[in-house]
């Protein structure tokens, strides 16, 4: 990563006179893209594909959010046929299953409450997908799939909808909207609170993606700065205290990817106990 970072660093101030627009490099290295930069390898060119008017093209992004799925889907195969030779788990099994256990015991179940098991395979699918995607963001030439805002957008809205489909099944479609307007205020103020409540229920996903895209795009543009010191001040004495503190970080890094994906999780799940569970 640091090499790969040093690289485009150097390309970038040997191609731009003037320091402002030396930071477009960062921005190539978190933003989306049509190819995977494999320098000094060389560039893949990702397909383009248009379907009746819409780009649907293949990106950097969706190409390692694929590569999040197949990574999960041959670990947990892997994981499930380990069960088969003997009950004790050992090794990853032991891991996988120690995440499984607390996302159960320490997220589902205490936010949730009764019913819990229905939303679990869900919130375990979002855990290990977001902490994937951080994850593969941190190797070398890697991206952070969780920092592109559709990607969180989408997740999201997903979250969003098995919220309002979990209220509904619990509560019905009237007695769940009914549920929203807190009891014993006076007439005249329904409207405002109805509308307010609304309000609220879109509030919840926008406040789960912009979290998640600005957290995992933040903590890679400080990486990127650090490093990319070096070379705007246009000397190494720089390099020892940039690297180590862009070491420090990716370090932290590693922290904050486990966090951000307990954080959804944890969030979503919230939201849909409260959904499910209403005060009346």
């Amino acid at each position: 990563m640091y090499y790969e970072a040093i690289n485009k660093t150097a390309e970038a101030v040997q191609n731009t006179a003037e320091s402002s627009r030396g930071a477009g490099w960062i921005m190539h290295h978190i933003l989306d893209a049509r190819d995977l930069d494999l320098s000094p390898f060389g560039v893949v060119h990702l397909p383009q594909i248009n379907l009746l008017g819409l780009d649907i093209s293949i990106t950097k992004h969706v190409v390692f959010m694929w590569l999040a799925t197949i990574i999960l889907i041959i670990v947990f195969i892997i994981t499930a046929k380990s069960y088969k030779k003997s009950l004790v788990p050992k090794g990853l099994t032991n891991l996988l299953e120690v995440v499984v256990v607390f996302v159960r015991d320490e997220i589902a179940k205490p936010t949730i409450g009764s019913g819990y098991q229905k939303f679990l395979p869900y919130l375990l699918s979002i855990f290990f997908f977001i902490l994937t995607c951080n994850l593969l963001g941190l190797i070398p030439y890697g991206s952070t799939a969780t920092s592109n805002i559709a990607v969180t957008a989408t997740l999201a809205t997903i979250s969003f909808l098995f919220i309002q489909i979990g209220g509904m099944m619990k509560n019905g479609v009237i007695g769940y909207f009914k549920g929203l307007i807190p009891h014993g205020i006076p007439f005249w103020l329904i409207p405002i609170m109805a509308v307010v409540e609304l309000l609220g229920l879109f509030t919840k996903p926008f406040a789960l993606a912009v979290r998640l895209f600005a957290n995992m795009t933040a903590g890679h543009t400080v990486i990127m700065a650090l490093i990319g010191l070096i070379f705007i001040l246009h000397t190494y004495f720089v390099a020892p205290v940039s690297v180590s503190f862009a070491l420090f970080i990716s370090l932290l890094e590693i922290l904050v990817a486990l966090i951000q994906a307990y954080i959804f999780t944890m969030l979503s799940s919230l939201f849909i106990g409260m959904a499910v569970h209403q005060e009346h």
